[in-house]
């Protein structure tokens, strides 16, 4: 057992966890945090995607103690004042939001591309999204989506 701490979703946690243990398995299953998904659980799909110290991951491949002393985002604390956070009601908005599985992930791919440029291109969009797999939407809408999004930010919603 190895003794971490870290910051998910804007609370500290100190863990007990064993040195086997990934980082969406203590999401999931230590802080109950079932918004990221493991799909293929290989790195590949981005479905486990989740903001760890401003950077995109993918939490199948991390190993939990690789995650002490960072912070984490994940999908449930992107809420703010009980309301969607503004990529979130863009997604729905925009009907990017199909079987939802990948929609986390995609949700929080975003986010980290608008946090570091607050007004990409198309293409930069589809860049930033490429490590995350949909097999709904056939991307247009989630570009959309994140289009909308820049504006419902811009105007403060």
């Amino acid at each position: 057992m190895k003794e971490i701490q870290l910051k998910v979703n804007g609370k500290d946690y100190s863990l007990n966890i064993d040195e086997n243990t990934r980082l969406i398995d203590l999401l999931r299953d230590e802080l109950g945090l079932l918004g990221t998904k493991e799909g293929c659980g290989e790195g590949e799909c981005g479905a486990c995607t989740v903001i760890m110290d401003g950077e995109t991951v993918t939490s199948c491949l991390v190993m939990a103690f690789q995650a002490h002393g960072s912070e984490i985002l994940t999908i449930e604390g992107l809420e703010e004042d009980g309301k969607p956070h503004p990529i979130q009601q863009a997604f729905i908005d925009a009907g990017a939001v199909q079987c939802g599985f990948c929609t986390p992930g995609m949700i929080l791919s975003a986010k980290a591309l608008l946090d570091k440029n607050p007004n990409p291109t198309r293409e930069e969009i589809r860049e930033g999204i490429s490590g995350n797999l949909c097999r709904c939407t056939g991307y247009n809408k989630i570009v959309d989506a994140v289009e909308l999004a820049i504006k419902y930010i811009e105007e403060g919603k």
